[in-house]
């Protein structure tokens, strides 16, 4: 099975669990908005369930870019991205989605995939601002503490294999895939409390 075709089939497969995932997830969200308007609840409990399943249905969006089919041509607008991020957002870890213009699904592919492997270089939080000039990414990651692990981080910059890989980094190997089917390698830099991407 040639790489390529392994990885469209992983593409499908996200493509698929997240659009069955959406819809009870929607109808959850819609069902705590009809209680919320009938005064079926009004404290904390509603509240807490409200902004669980907020972010349950952002992130399945944002998984499905991530992890989904990007097919040639589609097409993804500032707006669609950052009400993603928005949903994500909490009181740890912030998002700024700097690009104005719509952007090619598989780019914003690209981005979403390298903002998983900043996230988790951010025990304690922290904040990602997304910039995408001439073509290319820049992906920059504040926080009090960083620590990338550097066995992970030395896989961005070549596609490599699964050994010794555990399911919840699997966006270290996907990165670097999605940055070669656009021609592109990732590269990292590392200041005080900051850590860069860009590919």
């Amino acid at each position: 099975m040639t790489q390529d075709l392994t990885r469209d089939i992983a593409a499908m497969i996200g493509s698929r669990i997240c659009h069955d995932l959406i819809s009870p997830v929607g109808a959850i969200a819609n069902g705590v908005e009809l209680m919320a308007m009938q005064g079926a609840g009004t404290g904390p409990e509603l509240s807490l369930i409200s902004e669980s399943v907020e972010n349950a249905n952002a992130r399945v969006k944002f998984f499905r870019i991530a992890f989904g089919m990007a097919s040639s041509g589609q097409m993804m607008s500032k707006s669609e991205i950052s009400g993603i991020l928005k949903g994500l957002t909490s009181a740890r870890l912030g998002y700024v989605w700097e690009p104005e213009d719509d952007l090619p699904r598989e780019e914003v592919k690209l981005a979403c995939l390298m903002l998983m492997c900043l996230e988790s270089a951010l025990p304690r939080g922290g904040r990602i601002e997304v910039g995408f000039t001439d073509n290319h990414w820049q992906i920059t990651a504040s926080a009090e503490r960083i620590d990338p692990a550097p066995d992970l981080w030395a896989r961005l910059g070549e596609v490599t294999g699964a050994e010794g890989m555990k399911p919840s980094e699997v966006q270290f190997l996907l990165a670097p895939l999605q940055a070669d089917s656009l021609g592109r390698t990732i590269a990292q830099s590392t200041s005080d409390g900051t850590i860069t991407l860009t590919a």
